[in-house]
């Protein structure tokens, strides 16, 4: 069976387990499941991640939550969701966007899926959630917006 993307038109808490690899807040997750589109990709016959995205207005998709298992990351698989999305919703909007924390190990994902740096949001980790987050050691404090043309 070759992979596939598609459209999860179900309960999307049913990937809650997945939706909290990349956001470990049920709360923050909570503000934004409800307006996103939710895609997941799987391969053979497994499901290997997930990704959910919501129209900010302006053009902008926002790539809300985007993960893979753990044994299937630095596969390819998150670079082929970002690929199919920017062709999916090549023509209805204009920038493909995510806002992730300073961190050596997302940072340059979205560098090589051809993101730039747009802006920051000051201290956003530690003004949305209840406790310190951390990511390869190094505590996220602000959230660095990545920026990609899809038109």
């Amino acid at each position: 069976m070759k992979m596939r993307i598609m459209r999860y038109e179900g309960k999307k808490t049913d990937f809650i387990d997945l939706l909290l690899l990349a956001d470990e807040s049920r709360d923050m997750i909570d503000r934004y499941i409800g307006r996103g589109e939710m895609y997941i990709l799987e391969d053979e016959g497994i499901v290997k991640g997930e990704c959910l995205v919501t129209d900010d207005g302006d053009g902008i998709l926002e790539i809300k939550n985007i993960a893979m298992l753990p044994q299937y990351s630095r596969m390819g698989y998150g670079r082929a969701m970002i690929d199919y999305l920017s062709s999916a919703y090549r023509g209805s909007f204009c920038i493909l966007q995510a806002g992730t924390g300073d961190s050596p190990l997302t940072i340059p994902f979205y560098e090589k899926c051809g993101f730039k740096r747009s802006h920051i949001i000051k201290n956003f980790f530690t003004d949305n959630y209840d406790h310190p987050i951390f990511e390869c050691g190094i505590q996220l404090v602000d959230m660095i917006i990545m920026r990609k043309g899809i038109s």
